[in-house]
């Protein structure tokens, strides 16, 4: 159960949790290609977002096989730089906003 600050109105409350979870609703996208390996995907990401080999390696495989995988989530401000350093790599990436 969430506590309340009796000091801090309910409107204001509800503001600052919706800006809360508004500001981590993106996913940086990584996207399937014919000419990146799975050794250089699993490096970028081993590199860029910190994945272990094993989670790199299980998120190149799913990447493989549908298409896309949403390899991190965070906001915005924290996934562009992560997507613009993948993409510099000839990997394909983008920052979505996850729908509410």
């Amino acid at each position: 159960m969430k506590e309340t600050n009796p000091h801090i109105s309910p409107e204001y409350a509800e503001e600052t949790d919706l800006l809360t979870a508004s500001e981590e609703s993106c996913h940086l996208i990584v996207w399937n290609d014919n000419v990146n390996t799975f050794e250089w995907v699993i490096e970028s990401l081993m590199e860029v977002c910190g994945h272990s080999f094993e989670q790199a390696e299980q998120c190149a495989m799913i990447i493989h096989f549908h298409g896309k995988y949403a390899v991190k989530n965070g906001t915005y401000d924290t996934l562009k730089p992560l997507c613009d350093a993948i993409t510099e790599r000839g990997i394909n990436a983008t920052v979505e906003m996850v729908p509410a």
